[in-house]
Order: structure tokens, then sequence, then C-alpha cells
């Protein structure tokens, strides 16, 4: 029980991580004077970073052994906390950032791989659901601890809290765990994989970074990153299809259950993600609200899902799961659709509801879609297409974020030029609005500065409107992804699995 609890708060800290910051962005960018958009590289950086690490842990863990290489990284992963609460300057805050990244990477995987191993197999299911219940509960707290640790404290109490729960889960791991040491061999490592791994995704996450601020590909600097990151995909693919031990085992994408259950998932997880992001932003940014209001808006995401997963997970093997998934699209895009028909004036109530909605397509979404993309994989391959899955799903939701809060400001900036456009002294509301703002004791500048308050508002209102509905549309548009994957019976190998993509 208490290897199963020390297990599971390694989980819970490295899923806490990828949703606790979200409501802090606006705090941790003021802080460090940065602006917002930039701001977002402290959830990119980490989950690029993350997604990396993940498939080294098969490689890591039988070259120094499975308790060792989770103590290390529980410990690693403590330290690079405390120095992300430290960091000076958005820079330093990055580096360290992407360094806990690489710390958390074999923390989920391992902490699987050791529970399964400490139960007898009629039990496995039962610590498996216990574990996975972690993985749903961080969610919800994420967003409501980092709301009210950054209101009430400040923004670097949200990586501070990481110490003593790892702390914690370091000793009664090792108390436990010790004598069980896996057996270690040495294997040969692709380092030229995995340093064309990093060099084009770290390239293609840059790009996406840092394009708009440069004029995308008016910028030199963007069109060299485009260049290294392409060059490098088509490099890294050549390579690790030729190379005897690769760091990413491609042959898989042979499998059509595997290359259109992952694609659908890394997706759909890129769109949710990606939303995720922008969500509290733009309440915090555009509709006064406070990081713990916004926190409490995004919290109820996972009370649906603990809910729901352990149906899910009973009833997989007897319901199709490509039935599953498409039913989550399907309320993702509702959900989407809900959003994007908010105005400046939607109350609380009206914001939250679609966000405890959300949390029913989460539960019908990891797991059928896991399921899919493992089923027919053999054992013994199992931990190297789990890995494959997991990178592509973590890679994307960074990218996912990018994306969304790119074309938030882009279409901010259309919307706002069109709405200037009708404030004019033709306009009989612009002249309105001046003599109101007049009477209120304002000047002439001071009254324009208000009104264009307003339209930043608006404009930055109708932008997230213009993305929920495209995510909306995208999601519906991967329904018939997910019907490319023949239908798979049972859900024993990918059930696990699920419950590690269940943040």
């Amino acid at each position: 029980m208490w290897g199963t609890l020390a297990l599971s708060a390694a989980t819970f800290m490295n899923v806490l991580d990828s949703s606790i910051a979200n409501v802090s962005l606006p705090a941790i960018a003021g802080d460090l004077g940065v602006s917002p958009n930039q701001g977002v590289w402290v959830i990119t950086s980490f989950g690029v970073a993350n997604a990396i690490s993940v498939p080294l842990t098969g490689w890591l863990s039988q070259r120094f052994g499975q308790v060792r290489l989770f103590m290390a990284s529980i410990i690693l992963f403590i330290v690079t906390s405390w120095l992300c609460g430290l960091a000076p300057n958005m820079t330093t805050l990055i580096i360290f950032r992407i360094l806990q990244g690489l710390a958390a990477g074999p923390l989920i995987p391992l902490s699987q791989t050791l529970l399964l191993s400490s139960y007898p197999k009629a039990m496995a299911g039962m610590a498996m659901a216990l574990w996975s219940m972690t993985t749903l509960i961080a969610p919800v707290l994420g967003p409501l601890l980092g709301g009210w640790i950054t209101d009430n404290i400040s923004w670097p109490w949200i990586f501070y809290i990481n110490i003593p729960v790892g702390i914690g889960s370091a000793f009664v791991t090792w108390a436990i765990f010790h004598k069980r040491e896996s057996k270690t061999k040495k294997l040969p490592i692709d380092t030229i994989g995995l340093a064309l791994l990093i060099i084009w995704v770290g390239a293609l996450q840059v790009m996406l970074d840092i394009g708009q601020e440069h004029d995308w590909f008016h910028s030199g600097a963007v069109v060299a990153l485009a260049i290294v990151a392409v060059v490098g995909l088509i490099t890294f693919v050549i390579w690790e299809l030729t190379e005897e031990h690769p760091v990413v085992d491609l042959t898989l994408f042979k499998r059509r259950n595997f290359w259109s259950g992952a694609l659908a998932l890394s997706i759909g997880y890129g769109l949710f993600f990606g939303n995720v992001v922008l969500l509290p932003l733009w309440l915090q940014q555009y509709m006064g609200y406070t990081a713990t209001q916004a926190g409490m808006i995004m919290a109820p995401v996972g009370l649906m899902a603990l809910i729901f997963s352990p149906i899910v997970g009973k009833n997989i093997h007897r319901v199709d799961p490509r039935r599953m998934a498409a039913f989550a699209f399907v309320v993702f895009a509702l959900v989407l659709w809900m959003r994007s028909n908010f105005n400046t004036q939607a109350d609380f109530k009206t914001i939250l509801i679609p966000t405890i909605i959300q949390g029913v397509s989460m539960a019908f979404f990891f797991i059928p879609l896991v399921t899919l993309t493992l089923s027919g994989i053999s054992p013994d391959r199992i931990p190297a297409a789990s890995g494959l899955s997991n990178f592509a799903r973590i890679t994307a939701g960074s990218f996912g974020t990018s994306i969304a809060t790119t074309i938030w400001q882009d279409r901010a900036s259309l919307h706002h030029a069109q709405l200037a456009d009708a404030v004019n002294t033709g306009s009989a509301a612009t002249n309105s609005a001046m003599a109101g703002l007049a009477s209120a004791g304002l000047t002439p500048e001071q009254a324009l500065a208000s009104i264009n308050r307003l339209v930043d508002q608006q404009a930055y209102m109708l932008a997230a409107s213009d993305v929920f509905y495209a995510s909306a549309l995208i999601f519906l548009a991967l329904i018939p992804l997910v019907y490319l994957a023949r239908p798979a019976k049972g859900g024993g190998a990918g059930s696990a699995d699920a419950a590690a993509g269940a943040h």
C-alpha cells in the first residue's frame, strides 16, 4: 500500500506540473518582464523535454536498473523544481524547465512498471485503477493550487511544493523497492538518433514559439529553424529505419492501428492542451479573472473523468473502442462549440459548464485510443510502442499550445483592426461613448485609451471564439481517422498506458 502511494505521489507530482503553471502564466510573465505569449514557453519547454526523455526510459532502465533510475528521476525533479522557483529571469526559468522535463520523462512509465511488478496478476487491475486516479486528480488540483498559490503566496511556490512530495516519495520508494532492483545489462545507445531527435523537435518547437514575434518566414532565424527541423526530421527517419538499436522504433508505424490511433491521440491531445492553456490566459488578461478564479474554472475538467474512467475501463472489452473515441471527439467538439459562443458578458457559471462536460470526453478519449493504438502488438514491443505514442502525444501538446496562442494573437490583431475602423468621429456610437466618458471627467486621450481597452477585450474574445470553433471542427474531422483502425478486442495491454495518458 505504501509503495502504491509513493509511486502514485511521484506520478501525481509530474502530472501536476504539466497543469499547475497554466493559470500562473500571466503572473510569471509579468514578474519576469516578458509578454504572456513568451510566458507560454514555460509550458512548451517542459513538454518537449519530457517527450524526448520518455522513449529513453527503456534503455536507461536496462542500463542502470529500474529502481535506481526512478530514484535519480525523482531527485533530479526535486532539484530542478527548486531551481525553477529560484529562476531570476525567463531564460533561466526555461533552461530549468527543460531540465525538469528531462528528469520527469521516466517517472510515469517506471511508476507503472514498478507497481505492476509488486502486485500479483489478480491484483494488477486494482493497483492500476488506484494509480490512475492520481493522474486524474492532479489536473483537478493543478489549476486550483496554481491559482491559489499565485494569488496568495507567489508563483515560485508552484514549483517548491514538489520538494516535500518528492522527498516523501523518494524515501518510501527506496525503503520498499531497493531490494527488488531489476537486472542491468550494457546496451548500445543510439546517440546519433537521439541527437537528431533533439535537433528536429527542438528546432520545430522554437520556430513555433518565436515565429509570431519575428514575423514568421520574413525572418531569417525562423527560416533557418524551419530548414533545420525539416532536414533533421528526414535524416532522423532515414537513420532510425536503418539503425540496429533505434532510440524510437519507427517500424511500428507500419501497423495501421498504431499510426491511426497515435495520430488521432496526438492531434486530439494537441487541440485539448492548446485550449486548456488558452482559456485561463484569456480569462485573466481580458475578463478580469484572478488566477484563483481561472483555476476554479479549469479544475472541474477532471471530475467527470474521475467518475467515467472506471466505467470505460471496465467496458472497454465489451464496446468497440472506436465508438468510444468517436463519442469523445463529438463531446470535445460540443464543448469547444459552446466556448465559441461566449461573449464578454459571459458569467462564471456559463464559462464553467463546458469545462465540466469536457471531463466526460477525457474519460472516453485516452483509454479507448491507447487500447486501439497498442492492440495486436506483441508484449515485447509494448514498451517501445507505449514510449513512442507517449512521445508523440506530449510533443503534440507542446506544439498545440504554441499554435493555439499564436493563432489567438494573430486573429486578435485582425479583429482589432476591423473594430478600430468603426471607431471614428463620423460614428454616432463613438461620439456618444466619448461624450459619456468626458462627462465622467476623462480627457479625450483617456477616453480614447478606455475605448481602445474595450476594443482589445472584444478583439481577443472574438479571436478566442475563432480558435475554439476551428478546434471543434478539427475534432469532428478526426472521427474518420479513428475508423481507419481495425476494431480492437479488449484493453489489457493498453489500459495501463491509458491511465498514464490521463493528463
